[in-house]
Protein backbone atom coordinates (compact mmCIF):
# COMPACT_ATOMS: atom_id res chain seq x y z
CA UNK A 1 0.00 0.00 0.00
CA UNK A 2 2.73 2.23 1.05
CA UNK A 3 4.39 1.85 -2.67
CA UNK A 4 1.57 2.02 -4.38
CA UNK A 5 0.90 4.99 -2.65
CA UNK A 6 4.28 6.43 -3.68
CA UNK A 7 4.16 5.43 -6.95
CA UNK A 8 1.19 7.80 -7.42
CA UNK A 9 2.18 10.54 -5.52
CA UNK A 10 5.53 10.82 -7.69
CA UNK A 11 3.49 9.90 -11.05
CA UNK A 12 0.78 13.43 -9.99
CA UNK A 13 3.74 15.66 -9.04
CA UNK A 14 5.45 14.83 -11.86
CA UNK A 15 1.94 15.23 -14.18
CA UNK A 16 1.95 18.86 -12.15
CA UNK A 17 5.60 19.79 -13.64
CA UNK A 18 4.26 18.52 -17.14
CA UNK A 19 1.45 21.18 -17.08
CA UNK A 20 3.49 23.78 -15.57
CA UNK A 21 5.67 23.70 -19.36
CA UNK A 22 2.79 22.70 -21.06
CA UNK A 23 1.21 25.99 -19.76
CA UNK A 24 3.10 28.24 -21.64
CA UNK A 25 1.84 26.94 -24.82
CA UNK A 26 -1.28 26.12 -24.42
CA UNK A 27 -2.04 29.34 -21.95
CA UNK A 28 -4.27 26.98 -19.73
CA UNK A 29 -3.03 27.45 -16.16
CA UNK A 30 -1.65 24.79 -14.64
CA UNK A 31 -3.80 24.99 -11.39
CA UNK A 32 -7.00 24.46 -13.63
CA UNK A 33 -5.83 20.99 -14.67
CA UNK A 34 -4.57 19.96 -10.85
CA UNK A 35 -8.06 20.63 -10.07
CA UNK A 36 -9.32 18.26 -12.61
CA UNK A 37 -6.84 16.17 -11.62
CA UNK A 38 -7.48 15.90 -8.11
CA UNK A 39 -11.34 15.19 -8.70
CA UNK A 40 -10.13 12.42 -11.22
CA UNK A 41 -8.11 10.65 -8.85
CA UNK A 42 -11.18 11.27 -6.45
CA UNK A 43 -13.35 9.56 -8.77
CA UNK A 44 -10.82 6.88 -9.32
CA UNK A 45 -10.91 5.75 -5.49
CA UNK A 46 -15.07 5.91 -5.51
CA UNK A 47 -14.78 4.08 -8.48
CA UNK A 48 -12.77 0.87 -7.12
CA UNK A 49 -13.35 1.20 -3.62
CA UNK A 50 -10.15 2.40 -2.56
CA UNK A 51 -10.24 3.88 1.25
CA UNK A 52 -8.83 6.88 1.59
CA UNK A 53 -8.43 8.63 5.21
CA UNK A 54 -9.37 11.92 6.35
CA UNK A 55 -7.24 14.29 4.33
CA UNK A 56 -9.12 17.57 5.49
CA UNK A 57 -6.94 18.35 8.18
CA UNK A 58 -3.98 18.56 6.18
CA UNK A 59 -5.50 21.33 3.35
CA UNK A 60 -5.10 24.42 5.44
CA UNK A 61 -1.56 23.76 6.51
CA UNK A 62 -0.40 23.08 3.32
CA UNK A 63 -2.28 26.41 2.34
CA UNK A 64 -0.66 28.64 4.88
CA UNK A 65 2.54 27.24 4.01
CA UNK A 66 1.72 27.54 0.06
CA UNK A 67 0.36 31.59 0.83
CA UNK A 68 3.64 32.31 2.43
CA UNK A 69 5.75 30.60 -0.32
CA UNK A 70 4.05 31.75 -3.15
CA UNK A 71 3.89 35.45 -1.67
CA UNK A 72 7.90 35.37 -0.75
CA UNK A 73 8.64 34.12 -4.38
CA UNK A 74 6.76 36.62 -5.98
CA UNK A 75 8.15 39.46 -4.00
CA UNK A 76 11.28 38.56 -4.42
CA UNK A 77 11.27 39.04 -8.47
CA UNK A 78 9.58 42.58 -8.12
CA UNK A 79 11.99 45.75 -8.94
CA UNK A 80 11.27 48.76 -6.28
CA UNK A 81 12.29 52.06 -7.76
CA UNK A 82 11.56 55.59 -8.41
CA UNK A 83 10.17 54.12 -12.27
CA UNK A 84 7.81 51.68 -10.58
CA UNK A 85 6.30 53.99 -7.82
CA UNK A 86 3.38 54.88 -10.35
CA UNK A 87 2.59 50.86 -11.07
CA UNK A 88 3.30 50.32 -7.13
CA UNK A 89 0.07 52.96 -6.86
CA UNK A 90 -2.19 51.56 -9.26
CA UNK A 91 -1.38 47.72 -7.90
CA UNK A 92 -2.47 48.89 -4.28
CA UNK A 93 -5.13 51.30 -5.53
CA UNK A 94 -6.15 47.73 -7.99
CA UNK A 95 -6.09 45.54 -4.95
CA UNK A 96 -8.43 47.75 -2.30
CA UNK A 97 -11.09 49.08 -4.64
CA UNK A 98 -12.71 46.33 -6.52
CA UNK A 99 -12.69 43.82 -3.11
CA UNK A 100 -14.46 46.73 -0.80
CA UNK A 101 -16.68 47.08 -3.88
CA UNK A 102 -17.57 43.26 -3.61
CA UNK A 103 -17.26 42.95 -0.03
CA UNK A 104 -20.20 45.65 -0.12
CA UNK A 105 -22.14 43.81 -2.54
CA UNK A 106 -22.23 40.50 -1.61
CA UNK A 107 -22.60 41.00 1.99
CA UNK A 108 -25.71 42.90 1.05
CA UNK A 109 -26.74 39.71 -1.51
CA UNK A 110 -26.29 37.61 1.63
CA UNK A 111 -28.14 40.01 3.94
CA UNK A 112 -30.80 39.72 1.40
CA UNK A 113 -31.00 35.57 0.91
CA UNK A 114 -30.32 35.06 4.98
CA UNK A 115 -31.63 37.80 6.66
CA UNK A 116 -28.53 37.98 8.83
CA UNK A 117 -26.94 41.50 9.83
CA UNK A 118 -23.75 42.90 8.19
CA UNK A 119 -20.86 41.71 10.21
CA UNK A 120 -21.55 38.17 9.78
CA UNK A 121 -22.57 38.48 5.95
CA UNK A 122 -19.28 40.95 5.32
CA UNK A 123 -17.14 38.08 7.20
CA UNK A 124 -18.75 35.66 4.73
CA UNK A 125 -18.43 38.02 1.58
CA UNK A 126 -14.57 39.10 2.57
CA UNK A 127 -13.22 35.24 1.25
CA UNK A 128 -15.21 35.72 -2.00
CA UNK A 129 -14.00 39.18 -2.80
CA UNK A 130 -9.90 38.46 -2.15
CA UNK A 131 -7.46 37.23 -5.25
CA UNK A 132 -5.59 34.19 -4.84
CA UNK A 133 -1.94 35.33 -5.46
CA UNK A 134 -1.37 31.61 -5.42
CA UNK A 135 -2.85 31.56 -8.86
CA UNK A 136 -2.85 34.70 -10.21
CA UNK A 137 1.33 35.20 -9.43
CA UNK A 138 1.99 31.68 -11.88
CA UNK A 139 -0.25 32.56 -14.63
CA UNK A 140 1.16 35.81 -14.80
CA UNK A 141 4.40 34.61 -16.01
CA UNK A 142 3.30 34.56 -19.69
CA UNK A 143 2.54 38.61 -19.48
CA UNK A 144 4.88 41.18 -20.22
CA UNK A 145 7.19 41.97 -17.65
CA UNK A 146 5.33 45.38 -16.55
CA UNK A 147 1.64 43.10 -16.26
CA UNK A 148 3.05 40.58 -14.84
CA UNK A 149 4.76 42.71 -11.93
CA UNK A 150 1.22 44.70 -11.75
CA UNK A 151 -0.32 41.07 -11.18
CA UNK A 152 2.30 39.99 -8.79
CA UNK A 153 1.71 43.08 -6.45
CA UNK A 154 -2.02 43.28 -6.70
CA UNK A 155 -2.15 40.27 -6.15
CA UNK A 156 0.26 39.59 -3.08
CA UNK A 157 -1.49 43.04 -1.87
CA UNK A 158 -4.87 41.96 -1.67
CA UNK A 159 -3.97 39.01 -0.30
CA UNK A 160 -2.82 41.19 2.84
CA UNK A 161 -5.73 43.67 2.54
CA UNK A 162 -8.22 40.55 2.63
CA UNK A 163 -6.60 39.01 5.96
CA UNK A 164 -6.65 42.36 7.47
CA UNK A 165 -10.06 43.02 6.82
CA UNK A 166 -11.25 39.90 7.86
CA UNK A 167 -9.66 39.79 11.17
CA UNK A 168 -11.12 43.06 11.61
CA UNK A 169 -14.32 42.29 10.92
CA UNK A 170 -14.42 39.15 12.77
CA UNK A 171 -12.03 39.77 16.08
CA UNK A 172 -14.10 42.39 16.88
CA UNK A 173 -17.29 43.11 18.52
CA UNK A 174 -17.61 46.81 19.13
CA UNK A 175 -16.24 49.93 16.26
CA UNK A 176 -14.95 52.70 17.57
CA UNK A 177 -12.00 54.67 18.42
CA UNK A 178 -10.63 52.27 20.69
CA UNK A 179 -10.80 49.45 17.93
CA UNK A 180 -8.99 51.83 15.52
CA UNK A 181 -6.58 52.48 18.05
CA UNK A 182 -5.99 48.97 18.34
CA UNK A 183 -5.23 48.55 14.67
CA UNK A 184 -3.34 51.04 14.07
CA UNK A 185 -0.75 49.89 17.08
CA UNK A 186 -0.70 46.46 15.87
CA UNK A 187 0.30 47.98 12.17
CA UNK A 188 3.13 49.67 13.49
CA UNK A 189 3.94 46.80 15.37
CA UNK A 190 4.47 44.78 12.77
CA UNK A 191 6.14 46.64 10.40
CA UNK A 192 8.91 46.85 13.57
CA UNK A 193 8.53 43.00 13.41
CA UNK A 194 9.31 42.85 10.03
CA UNK A 195 12.38 45.22 9.89
CA UNK A 196 14.16 43.83 13.04
CA UNK A 197 13.51 39.79 11.51
CA UNK A 198 14.29 41.16 8.36
CA UNK A 199 17.87 42.47 9.31
CA UNK A 200 18.65 39.02 11.29
CA UNK A 201 17.61 37.04 8.50
CA UNK A 202 19.56 39.10 5.64
CA UNK A 203 22.20 38.66 8.44
CA UNK A 204 22.17 35.11 8.80
CA UNK A 205 22.18 34.24 5.44
CA UNK A 206 25.14 36.74 4.59
CA UNK A 207 27.85 35.19 7.46
CA UNK A 208 26.60 32.16 7.95
CA UNK A 209 28.92 29.52 6.06
CA UNK A 210 26.87 26.24 6.93
CA UNK A 211 25.70 24.42 3.91
CA UNK A 212 22.27 23.80 5.24
CA UNK A 213 20.88 27.37 5.69
CA UNK A 214 18.07 28.30 3.49
CA UNK A 215 15.57 25.65 4.79
CA UNK A 216 16.55 26.96 8.53
CA UNK A 217 15.20 30.32 6.79
CA UNK A 218 12.27 29.01 5.20
CA UNK A 219 11.27 27.50 8.60
CA UNK A 220 11.87 30.65 10.48
CA UNK A 221 10.17 32.73 8.62
CA UNK A 222 6.66 30.37 8.94
CA UNK A 223 7.23 30.33 12.39
CA UNK A 224 7.15 34.27 12.14
CA UNK A 225 4.36 34.32 10.00
CA UNK A 226 2.30 32.10 12.47
CA UNK A 227 3.30 33.20 15.44
CA UNK A 228 1.92 37.08 13.92
CA UNK A 229 -1.16 35.59 13.11
CA UNK A 230 -1.50 34.05 16.90
CA UNK A 231 -1.51 37.66 17.74
CA UNK A 232 -3.71 38.51 14.93
CA UNK A 233 -1.28 40.89 12.66
CA UNK A 234 -0.68 41.57 9.29
CA UNK A 235 1.54 38.38 8.94
CA UNK A 236 1.63 38.60 5.13
CA UNK A 237 3.09 42.33 5.32
CA UNK A 238 6.24 40.77 6.74
CA UNK A 239 6.28 38.28 4.16
CA UNK A 240 6.31 40.98 1.07
CA UNK A 241 8.83 43.24 2.98
CA UNK A 242 11.05 40.47 3.17
CA UNK A 243 11.30 39.70 -0.32
CA UNK A 244 11.41 42.98 -1.79
CA UNK A 245 14.36 44.43 0.48
CA UNK A 246 16.27 40.81 -0.84
CA UNK A 247 15.03 41.38 -4.17
CA UNK A 248 16.54 45.17 -4.35
CA UNK A 249 19.28 45.15 -2.40
CA UNK A 250 21.18 46.57 -5.74
CA UNK A 251 19.00 49.90 -5.05
CA UNK A 252 20.61 50.23 -1.17
CA UNK A 253 24.09 49.12 -1.77
CA UNK A 254 24.61 52.83 -0.49
CA UNK A 255 23.54 52.08 3.04
CA UNK A 256 25.64 51.38 5.89
CA UNK A 257 23.66 48.76 6.87
CA UNK A 258 23.50 46.99 3.90
CA UNK A 259 27.84 46.99 3.71
CA UNK A 260 27.81 45.17 6.75
CA UNK A 261 26.27 41.99 5.02
CA UNK A 262 28.58 41.52 2.68
CA UNK A 263 26.32 42.87 -0.49
CA UNK A 264 27.99 41.26 -3.14
CA UNK A 265 28.43 37.70 -1.18
CA UNK A 266 24.10 38.19 0.32
CA UNK A 267 23.18 39.04 -3.95
CA UNK A 268 25.12 35.75 -4.58
CA UNK A 269 23.13 33.99 -1.89
CA UNK A 270 19.46 35.62 -2.62
CA UNK A 271 20.27 34.44 -6.18
CA UNK A 272 20.67 31.14 -4.87
CA UNK A 273 17.80 31.49 -2.10
CA UNK A 274 14.72 32.30 -4.69
CA UNK A 275 15.75 29.66 -6.82
CA UNK A 276 14.83 26.78 -3.68
CA UNK A 277 12.25 28.95 -3.22
CA UNK A 278 10.84 28.68 -6.36
CA UNK A 279 11.68 24.86 -6.11
CA UNK A 280 9.87 24.61 -3.04
CA UNK A 281 6.81 26.76 -3.97
CA UNK A 282 5.89 24.86 -7.40
CA UNK A 283 5.74 21.91 -4.78
CA UNK A 284 3.62 22.64 -2.26
CA UNK A 285 1.50 24.88 -4.32
CA UNK A 286 0.87 21.46 -6.50
CA UNK A 287 0.21 19.25 -3.71
CA UNK A 288 -2.54 22.05 -2.56
CA UNK A 289 -4.17 21.80 -5.74
CA UNK A 290 -4.02 18.59 -6.60
CA UNK A 291 -5.31 17.71 -2.61
CA UNK A 292 -8.19 20.39 -3.10
CA UNK A 293 -9.13 18.77 -6.07
CA UNK A 294 -9.63 15.63 -5.10
CA UNK A 295 -11.92 16.88 -1.96
CA UNK A 296 -14.28 18.70 -4.14
CA UNK A 297 -17.60 16.52 -3.92
CA UNK A 298 -19.22 16.16 -7.33
CA UNK A 299 -22.22 17.13 -5.69
CA UNK A 300 -21.18 20.36 -4.13
CA UNK A 301 -19.28 21.56 -7.57
CA UNK A 302 -23.07 21.01 -9.73
CA UNK A 303 -25.31 22.25 -6.57
CA UNK A 304 -28.35 23.79 -8.26
CA UNK A 305 -29.11 25.63 -4.89
CA UNK A 306 -25.56 27.95 -5.39
CA UNK A 307 -24.95 28.18 -8.80
CA UNK A 308 -27.25 31.40 -9.38
CA UNK A 309 -25.59 33.47 -6.77
CA UNK A 310 -22.11 31.48 -7.73
CA UNK A 311 -22.47 32.78 -11.00
CA UNK A 312 -23.95 36.22 -10.04
CA UNK A 313 -20.86 36.78 -7.54
CA UNK A 314 -18.64 35.97 -10.43
CA UNK A 315 -20.02 38.18 -13.18
CA UNK A 316 -19.51 40.95 -9.99
CA UNK A 317 -16.09 39.80 -9.73
CA UNK A 318 -15.23 40.53 -13.65
CA UNK A 319 -17.37 43.31 -13.70
CA UNK A 320 -16.09 45.34 -11.03
CA UNK A 321 -13.02 44.41 -12.17
CA UNK A 322 -12.92 46.03 -15.80
CA UNK A 323 -14.79 49.25 -14.31
CA UNK A 324 -11.43 49.79 -11.82
CA UNK A 325 -8.98 49.19 -14.45
CA UNK A 326 -11.11 52.02 -16.64
CA UNK A 327 -10.94 54.20 -13.68
CA UNK A 328 -7.44 54.24 -12.50
CA UNK A 329 -6.44 53.88 -16.63
CA UNK A 330 -4.78 50.47 -17.13
CA UNK A 331 -5.22 48.69 -20.31
CA UNK A 332 -7.99 45.95 -19.34
CA UNK A 333 -6.81 43.08 -21.75
CA UNK A 334 -5.65 40.78 -20.47
CA UNK A 335 -5.35 41.77 -16.82
CA UNK A 336 -8.93 41.99 -16.32
CA UNK A 337 -9.42 38.09 -16.40
CA UNK A 338 -6.79 37.32 -13.98
CA UNK A 339 -9.18 37.72 -10.84
CA UNK A 340 -8.54 34.14 -9.57
CA UNK A 341 -10.13 32.82 -6.02
CA UNK A 342 -8.61 29.83 -4.41
CA UNK A 343 -6.04 29.17 -1.81
CA UNK A 344 -6.31 32.71 0.48
CA UNK A 345 -10.54 32.37 -0.20
CA UNK A 346 -10.26 28.51 1.32
CA UNK A 347 -8.23 29.62 4.01
CA UNK A 348 -10.39 32.95 5.12
CA UNK A 349 -13.57 30.61 4.39
CA UNK A 350 -12.26 27.95 7.12
CA UNK A 351 -11.70 30.75 9.77
CA UNK A 352 -14.82 32.28 9.88
CA UNK A 353 -15.98 31.83 13.49
CA UNK A 354 -18.67 29.17 13.93
CA UNK A 355 -21.30 31.76 14.86
CA UNK A 356 -20.76 33.94 12.15
CA UNK A 357 -21.14 31.34 9.21
CA UNK A 358 -24.19 31.52 6.97
CA UNK A 359 -25.61 28.75 5.07
CA UNK A 360 -25.82 30.70 1.72
CA UNK A 361 -22.01 30.74 1.86
CA UNK A 362 -21.33 27.23 2.07
CA UNK A 363 -18.52 24.88 0.31
CA UNK A 364 -20.55 24.30 -2.51
CA UNK A 365 -21.13 28.71 -2.86
CA UNK A 366 -16.92 28.42 -2.73
CA UNK A 367 -16.08 25.64 -5.00
CA UNK A 368 -18.33 26.85 -7.63
CA UNK A 369 -16.98 30.66 -7.66
CA UNK A 370 -13.19 29.16 -7.64
CA UNK A 371 -14.18 27.01 -10.59
CA UNK A 372 -15.94 29.67 -12.70
CA UNK A 373 -13.36 32.46 -11.79
CA UNK A 374 -10.90 29.75 -12.56
CA UNK A 375 -12.95 29.27 -15.80
CA UNK A 376 -13.05 32.77 -16.86
CA UNK A 377 -9.68 33.41 -16.66
CA UNK A 378 -8.26 30.19 -18.50
CA UNK A 379 -10.33 31.55 -21.58
CA UNK A 380 -9.18 34.55 -21.02
CA UNK A 381 -5.44 33.45 -21.51
CA UNK A 382 -6.00 31.17 -24.43
CA UNK A 383 -7.43 33.94 -26.02
CA UNK A 384 -4.86 36.54 -25.32
CA UNK A 385 -1.85 37.56 -27.71
CA UNK A 386 1.14 35.28 -27.44
CA UNK A 387 3.80 37.06 -25.60
CA UNK A 388 6.72 38.08 -27.70
CA UNK A 389 10.57 37.28 -26.64
CA UNK A 390 10.88 41.02 -26.62
CA UNK A 391 8.19 41.76 -23.99
CA UNK A 392 10.42 40.54 -21.54
CA UNK A 393 12.26 43.98 -20.96
CA UNK A 394 10.80 47.32 -20.24
CA UNK A 395 10.24 49.43 -22.93
CA UNK A 396 10.98 53.19 -23.02
CA UNK A 397 8.74 53.92 -25.51
CA UNK A 398 5.65 52.55 -23.10
CA UNK A 399 3.47 55.59 -21.77
CA UNK A 400 2.03 54.07 -18.78
CA UNK A 401 3.44 50.88 -16.51
CA UNK A 402 1.00 48.72 -17.93
CA UNK A 403 0.39 50.23 -21.60
CA UNK A 404 0.31 47.57 -24.58
CA UNK A 405 2.82 48.26 -27.35
CA UNK A 406 0.70 48.06 -30.49
CA UNK A 407 2.26 45.67 -33.26
CA UNK A 408 3.72 46.69 -36.22
CA UNK A 409 3.07 46.58 -39.37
Amino acid sequence: MTIAVTITLCALLLLAYVFDLSAARTRIPAVILLLALGWLVRQSTTFFQIPIPNLDPILPALGTVGLILIVLEGSLELELNRARFGLVAKASFMALLPMLLLCAGIAALFMFQSGAGWQPSLANAIPLAVISSAIAIPTAQFLRRNQREFITYESSLSDIYGVILFNFITLNNYFGGETFGIFLLQMMLMLVISFLATAGLSFLMARSNHKVKFIPIMIILILIYSLSKFWHLPALVFILLFGLFLGNLDQMVGWKFIQRLRPKRLEHEVHRFAEITAEVTFLIRSLFFLLFGFLIETRELLNPDSLVAAVTITAGVFLTRYLSLLVLRVPPWPVLFIAPRGLITILLFISIPVGMQLDVAGRSLIIQVIVLCALVMMFGMMAARPEKPGDQLPRPEDQSPLSVRQPSN
